[in-house]
């Protein structure tokens, strides 16, 4: 399981540092077509789907992910928000005009699933794309969520005693947590070193980013708790799903996203 994993992980860095690197409608679609797995993931989990196949409504949901990230390179600004809200009102039209064949709650998880996965999700690219630093300033989110997740791992085996979520996630500590955190932020520095960044905007955007990123892990684990799920799917090997390889990283980026428009 663990040399599945280290190659799956060797792959998925390749693979976003090609991605990223060449940006533009390269990143675009990669972005646009995890979203569109990882929503597919969760309308599985969460009873969308309702057989095999995909139903009207989880073809609702993919269709509000693709407007809005349309909007992305066509509108901008609020028009990015009517494109959501248009996601919305299509889902409406479904459950209305097909009336009693979903339930209310289907059809706010498939809203949250435009949401959730879709244009949280798309803040990758969006923080790639921003004027100036978007090329470097885009490493952060996985520096803050995927780095992180591995200080948190090494320190929790060595130094943790308090669990930080029992129910949740038995295995996790404060003192991983406290670690995570820590060495996110070093890792920001140590980023701001190499590329000639900003050291202190690229520590705590990273520390912030890594706290965020640890609520994301636990929500993804607590719906798949109530699921009744061991993990999303099985596209990555040794990993599961695209929501269980980007659980931190949805939350991670777009605060990466909003702290790098503020801070740079």
């Amino acid at each position: 399981m663990f040399v599945t994993r280290l190659i799956s992980g060797v792959v998925l860095v390749a693979a976003a540092l090609l991605t990223i690197g060449l940006g533009s409608w390269v990143l675009f679609f990669t972005v646009l077509i995890l979203s569109l797995i990882g929503a597919g993931e969760l309308y599985k989990a969460m009873k969308v789907r309702e057989q095999s196949f995909p139903g009207p409504l989880e073809l609702a949901g993919y269709a509000g992910i693709v407007l809005y990230y349309v909007s992305l390179v066509v509108l901008g600004g609020a028009l990015q928000l009517a494109a959501v809200i248009l996601g919305l009102v299509i889902l409406m039209f479904v459950y209305v005009f097909s009336y009693p064949r979903y339930h209310a709650h289907q059809v706010m998880a498939a809203f949250f699933g435009i949401v959730y996965v879709g244009v949280m999700l798309s803040c990758i690219y969006q923080t790639r794309m921003l004027p100036g630093g978007g090329v470097w300033h885009v490493w952060l989110i996985f520096l803050s969520s995927w780095g992180c997740d591995t200080c948190a791992y090494c320190v929790g085996m060595l130094f943790g005693k308090h669990k930080m979520a029992p129910v949740l996630s038995p295995k996790k500590s404060v003192e991983g947590a406290v670690g995570g955190v820590a060495g996110a932020a070093l890792l920001g520095v140590i980023f701001a070193l190499v590329t000639r960044g900003p050291l202190w905007e690229y520590a705590l955007i990273c520390g912030v980013g890594a706290l965020i990123s640890m609520v994301g892990d636990l929500a993804a684990s607590a719906i798949k708790r109530n699921m009744d799920i061991k993990d999303y799917g099985k596209l990555i090997p040794g990993h599961g799903g695209v929501l269980d390889r980007f659980d931190s990283v949805i939350f991670t980026a777009p605060v990466i996203y909003y702290l790098a428009v503020i801070l740079m």
